[in-house]
Order: C-alpha cells, then sequence, then structure tokens
C-alpha cells in the first residue's frame, strides 16, 4: 500500500511540473498571448497592430480580447498561423526583435546588421526578396529590396521595413506565404548589399513583371530599370 501511495503521489508531483513547466514557458519572452503581462513587449505589439490598422484599443500593455482579435486579424492577413499567440514568426512579421525586451534570440546567423538597418530588418528584406525573386538575377534580387528601403525613406510610405513588407496588397509573397520560407544565402548578400547602399533600381518604389501584371496604374508609373523579369518605376 505504502508503494501504491508513493507512486501516486509521484506521478502527482511529475504532471504538476509538467503542467507548470507548459504553462510558463509561453510568457518568457518568446510567445505573448492571452493573459500575459510583459508590459513593455505587449506595448510594442499593440502599437504595430494599432499604426497599421488592426488594433484600435488602447496601448495599455494588457493582452486582453482586443489584442488578441487584432493578432489573429494580422495572422490571417499575413498567412500565419491563426492562434492569436505572438511568437516569433508574429514578432518577425511585426517587425519586433524579441531580444530587444529580454526575448531569446530568433535571428538566423546570416542576419546581421548593415548600414544602419537592423538584423530584423535585414532578415525581412531577406525574406521578400527570396519570396518575390530567387530565380531572379543577383543584381535584380537586390533592386527588391533596395525598393523597399526606398519606400521607407519617402513620406509616402510607412517609415519602417516591417510596415511596408506587411501593407495589405503589397507583396505578393506575403499573400501568398512566401515570406515565410527560409531565405537562402543570396537574399540575405542581397538585403546587405541593398543596406549598404546599393541601387540598382535607381531610386525606384515599385516593380512589377509585365509578364503577370494586369494592373494599368502600376504600368502607367515612369519607368527607370529592367533587370530580369521586372520593370522597375516611381
Amino acid at each position: 500500500m505504502k508503494i501504491k501511495r508513493f507512486i501516486k503521489l509521484y506521478g502527482a508531483l511529475a504532471l504538476a511540473l509538467v503542467l507548470s513547466l507548459g504553462l510558463s514557458s509561453p510568457v518568457n519572452g518568446e510567445v505573448y498571448y492571452y493573459g500575459s503581462t510583459n508590459t513593455q513587449m505587449i506595448k510594442q505589439i499593440q502599437t504595430k497592430l494599432k499604426n497599421w490598422g488592426y488594433y484600435s484599443g488602447g496601448v495599455d500593455g494588457i493582452f486582453g480580447w482586443k489584442t488578441e482579435e487584432a493578432v489573429k486579424y494580422f495572422q490571417r492577413k499575413n498567412s500565419l498561423n491563426t492562434d492569436g499567440k505572438v511568437g516569433p514568426k508574429t514578432l518577425a512579421a511585426l517587425g519586433i526583435n524579441a531580444t530587444s525586451s529580454g526575448g531569446g534570440s530568433t535571428g538566423n546567423t546570416n542576419s546581421g546588421s548593415s548600414g544602419g538597418v537592423s538584423s530584423s530588418d535585414i532578415n525581412l528584406l531577406a525574406r521578400v526578396v527570396y519570396g518575390e525573386a530567387r530565380g531572379e538575377p543577383y543584381e535584380g534580387q537586390v533592386a527588391v529590396a533596395a525598393v523597399i528601403l526606398n519606400r521607407v525613406d519617402s513620406s509616402s510610405f510607412p517609415n519602417s521595413v516591417a510596415g511596408i513588407v506587411y501593407q495589405p496588397g503589397a507583396f505578393d509573397a506575403v499573400a501568398d506565404g512566401q515570406v515565410n520560407l527560409s531565405p537562402n544565402s543570396a537574399a540575405y548578400r542581397a538585403a546587405r548589399d541593398a543596406a549598404g547602399g546599393w541601387d540598382p533600381s535607381g531610386g525606384a518604389i515599385y516593380y512589377y513583371n509585365p509578364a503577370t501584371a494586369t494592373n494599368k496604374w502600376i504600368r502607367s508609373r515612369p519607368i527607370v530599370a529592367r533587370i530580369g523579369n521586372h520593370v522597375f518605376c516611381k
């Protein structure tokens, strides 16, 4: 009988330990969800969502139901897993570096900062380059990254890489989820070269593939460069 009681007690303690670990790990700086209390990070999340039109509540650092619904809305629009939880992929999509607020690092060793552009921005640029232009000449890949950076400098667009990349309808790679693929070394190199000041696009803020583009407005823009299958324009 004593042995049975010991086994039951040991099993209960083991279960409690597993549950406690499972419940505490999501709020260790890597995943944020309904009820999370990391005020600084949650305020960053709310601010991003609010600035981009996904969230209408207050920036109070409280991960309540409004924040959860805004996160789900953002995830649906950007081909992410729609679970209402802000993990590494959603943080990256929001342009938030988890390490800046005490979270674990989610960066790639290829994504070091360059030319004053943060490592998280380099990573996002590389993902767009890989999703949008991985079959293009290297110069064309750099040009795609340069277009994004040119938009950052333009008053007509959001003033951050993530804000531009995740503007609704801005990039096919976001719409079809290819932005979530792992970039190759060429894409990272192209992102760093663009961040370092190389702009083969000639200052373009738009580009399109004339073989597939159906939008009359984009075709009316002044062309400044043609590289591979893409036309770059202002």
